[in-house]
């Protein structure tokens, strides 16, 4: 029998999503905020030191960051994972001695899931996987915001560029899961209650890194992912999608309107469960041929096609339900 939440806790829980919801939507453009601010005061010295500092430490994210357990095992994450709830699955073993891509899907509004079991202690992975070491990889322009970039490396957070993934899976040792939400921003316009769509036809850079390191690659599914929020989906060719592709392509993320249950920014109380397929095992090649990018494209496809269908009854989904790659 589950044990009934008493209202402390399910107060605890709204905290604990509200202040990740507020960071994602406004963290960053507040420490820009402050930082500029802070340049016309009498305690401009500080920011002045901090921006020195700060090119001196320009490069750091793309060699592994500053990674610490403390922020990850704060308790906080366990709120935040309580509040849908949130669980990981794990359908295969990870060679600790070998280095992972793990592609994760659907993008949704704010990834909680990828960032609840792969940058927090707070599902277990390292007691699932142990050896094995998680890392998100996200966009690389959100390390270039004073402040908010230390924080995020502090959860383990790195650049989603090709110098930051080189180091991970060449300079770092095995036993490293680099984890890639692949869709995007392009998958996040298509986040829709009901809706399991994912955009990755046309994206073939994590498939020829793979075969440049000889990393496996491993398809993950967040299911329950798309239905934390209602959002407003513009159809192709409107003036409100022809915005949002202007100012993904100008910014790298695309602005998305939704909204949640409470206060319109919680998300909903959708559990979402996260599953990690088998590792498909992809050979060393310095100068892999497109051949062999659409080799290995194709079996993660069908991959993560057969995760789908393996778990979507389990995870709330009906026999007929369909996963739609685009």
């Amino acid at each position: 029998m589950t044990k009934e939440k008493t209202q402390w806790k399910e107060f605890l829980e709204a905290i604990s999503v509200l202040q990740w919801v507020l960071t994602f939507l406004f963290l960053g453009v507040a420490c820009i905020i402050l930082m500029v601010y802070l340049m016309f005061t009498s305690l401009w010295p500080l920011s002045a030191l901090y921006f020195i500092w700060l090119v001196m430490d320009w490069q750091t994210p793309e060699k592994g960051g500053r990674r610490t357990a403390f922020v990850r095992k704060w308790r906080v994450w366990e709120h935040l994972r309580d509040y849908f709830p949130i669980k990981l699955v794990k359908s295969a073993e990870l060679n600790p001695n070998k280095n992972y891509i793990m592609g994760c899907h659907p993008h949704g509004i704010m990834s909680a899931g990828a960032f609840t079991c792969f940058s927090t202690e707070s599902c277990g992975f390292t007691e699932l996987f142990p050896g094995v070491r998680s890392t998100l990889a996200i966009l690389a322009g959100l390390f270039r915001i004073p402040l908010f970039r230390d924080y995020i490396m502090r959860a383990g957070l790195c650049p989603v560029s090709k110098p930051s993934l080189v180091h991970l899976l060449s300079k770092s040792g095995k036993g490293n899961a680099v984890v890639i939400v692949i869709g995007g921003a392009a998958e996040s316009l298509a986040s829709s209650p009901g809706v399991n769509t994912v955009v990755m036809r046309q994206r073939k850079g994590f498939v020829r890194l793979a075969l440049e390191f000889g990393a496996d690659l491993v398809p993950v599914y967040s299911f329950g992912e798309n239905e934390l929020f209602q959002q407003v989906i513009f159809s192709d060719g409107s003036l409100g999608r022809r915005l949002q592709d202007l100012f993904k392509k100008i910014m790298g993320f695309a602005p998305c309107l939704f909204v949640g249950e409470r206060m319109a920014f919680l998300p909903y109380r959708t559990p979402i469960t996260t599953v990690v397929g088998s590792p498909i095992s992809v050979p060393k090649s310095l100068n892999p041929t497109d051949e062999e990018v659409d080799h290995y494209h194709r079996l993660y496809m069908e991959a993560l096609s057969k995760l789908f269908h393996e778990h979507k009854v389990s995870c709330g989904l009906p026999e007929s339900h369909q996963l739609r790659i685009i």
